[in-house]
């Protein structure tokens, strides 16, 4: 069956990551299935810590992967040569995108400038400081100087890790405005803006980043841009979602390219659930 644009590719399969913590090779064969499923187009590069390459390799079959499996390689800022050294090393991986993790403890604008010294080719993001203040207008100059893309950590393992809604409108009004692509990371397993049952967290959605994104690029105000990220009715968030003209959709798309996620059939049920994906996708 087939995934509608404005979904193509949203889900980047972060299975090995928090809280799924799924074995690699447990992961590895049930993203192959992914990659088979009538789901396919939902579903995004393989999301991988930079230690776990040489594994991931051996793990890659041809029989599996034919054409080598795609990935997205988190690495921290002193990892990434290595690790875009045991990328190069098989032809296994294909390397879809690097997803730079800068050290908290120094200024991050300085290390993005290191990283463009590298000479980095391709899809590179850059995890980003909470916005407000100096460090994140100065890593989005930067970022955006060097012709990277914005990573925002949308959730965790603890509460703090969950950014405001303002914190996210503000992100993404901002990114918005500078031109720049990003992804999200951790929180967004689910559709909807909710509180967790079990944790008491507050999640934020991945369609009200969708919505969010493409108010803000049709030229909304912040205010809008975080209403849209307090929306808690699913049916009046999927009608405002399927009610996007074709291209502001795509534009939202362009901007919010996706984000990973440890499950790829919870968000491909929430669709379902909603009305916006046939059933036969799951």
């Amino acid at each position: 069956m087939s995934i509608p644009l404005v979904f193509r590719h949203l889900v980047d399969d972060a299975a090995v990551f928090p809280p799924g913590l799924a074995p690699l090779p447990r992961a590895v064969a049930e993203h192959a299935g992914h990659l088979t499923s009538p789901h396919t187009d939902l579903v995004g590069p393989f999301v991988v810590a930079a230690a776990d390459l040489d594994d991931l390799a051996r793990l890659a079959a041809p029989q599996l992967f034919p054409a080598g499996l795609r990935v997205s390689v988190v690495a921290g800022q002193a990892a990434v040569p290595a690790a875009l050294d045991a990328v190069a090393a098989t032809d296994r991986l294909v390397l879809a995108a690097l997803e730079v993790k800068p050290n908290p403890a120094l200024p991050v604008p300085a290390q993005v400038d290191e990283l463009a010294a590298l000479g980095l080719s391709g899809t590179v993001y850059v995890e980003v400081p909470r916005p407000g203040g100096p460090a994140w207008e100065q890593t989005l100059a930067a970022v955006t100087r060097h012709g990277f893309r914005l990573k925002f950590r949308t959730g965790g393992t603890e509460a703090a890790a969950f950014p405001t809604e303002s914190e996210v409108a503000a992100w993404i009004h901002d990114a918005v405005a500078a031109g720049a692509a990003f992804k999200c990371t951790a929180g967004l397993h689910n559709a909807v803006r909710h509180t967790g049952r079990e944790t008491g967290f507050e999640h934020h959605g991945y369609l009200n980043v969708l919505l969010a994104t493409a108010w803000a690029r049709a030229g909304a105000p912040l205010s809008d841009v975080r209403a849209a990220l307090a929306e808690r009715d699913p049916g009046a968030l999927a009608r405002a979602v399927t009610a996007l003209p074709a291209v502001d959709a795509a534009a939202a798309r362009s901007t919010f390219t996706s984000y990973g996620s440890c499950s790829v059939l919870e968000p491909l049920e929430d669709l379902v659930g909603l009305c916006m994906l046939d059933p036969a996708t799951v």
